[in-house]
């Protein structure tokens, strides 16, 4: 597994979505509050529903944006919120593709899309 692990979001129909052919993801939407701290984070990148570029981790790495905090579990999902921003976020089981279990923490640093 990598340590960095790299995903392309982008809008369809008015969600904020991405694909991961690797693991078997196909529009794979962000709802219930993961797509708002989406919203909020990509404002800043030029053309970001067109696709920007969201790194995550569970371990810290330079130039992160966000610390998200495990909160709990709930349906198939769980729950994290970032302190920084005052919001919270469930993600759902796909989590699970890329991690055993749902990490303690989660980094993430959100840029536009390079080459």
């Amino acid at each position: 597994m990598n340590a960095i692990i790299a995903i392309h979001p982008y809008k369809a129909h008015g969600m904020w979505v991405f694909d991961d052919a690797a693991v078997g993801l196909s529009q794979e939407p962000f709802v219930s509050g993961a797509d708002d701290i989406i919203e909020r984070m990509a404002a800043a990148i030029d053309n970001a529903a067109d696709g920007f570029t969201l790194l995550f981790s569970p371990q810290p790495f330079p130039g992160f944006q966000l610390e998200l905090d495990w909160q709990r579990a709930d349906l198939s999902g769980n729950w994290y919120r970032c302190e920084s921003i005052g919001m919270e976020g469930w993600l759902c089981p796909a989590l699970l593709r890329y991690f055993e279990s749902p990490p303690p923490k989660l980094h993430a640093q959100f840029r536009a899309k390079r080459g």
